[in-house]
């Protein structure tokens, strides 16, 4: 699957079979559903679901908790819009 096919796949009901959960983040989130988004990734430990989990405290307002998941990812807090971040992240996850 590609970021266009993603995209697309966001007029649906429920995201595709078969993602991570930090693919399902970034699907609830571009979707509006934070609170979906966020359970998706809360009690993962890996790096990429820590950069999700700050990427979503950032959207959120809370530059504190945001600051403190972006450590745990080992990513230097951005200076990039919040829509140019999903799309880094979803490419990146997309990829793989």
């Amino acid at each position: 699957m590609n970021v266009e096919d993603f995209r697309d796949s966001l007029s649906k009901e429920t995201p595709p079979e078969g993602l991570s959960a930090e693919l399902q983040a970034l699907w609830y989130d571009a979707r509006g559903d934070w609170d979906m988004a966020h359970k998706c990734v809360q009690d993962d430990s890996s790096t990429g679901a820590a950069e999700i989990h700050a990427y979503l405290h950032r959207k959120e307002g809370d530059r504190s908790n945001a600051s403190y998941w972006y450590r745990r990812a080992g990513v230097t807090f951005p200076s990039m819009t919040l829509t140019e971040e999903w799309d880094v992240m979803a490419t990146n996850r997309l990829s793989k």
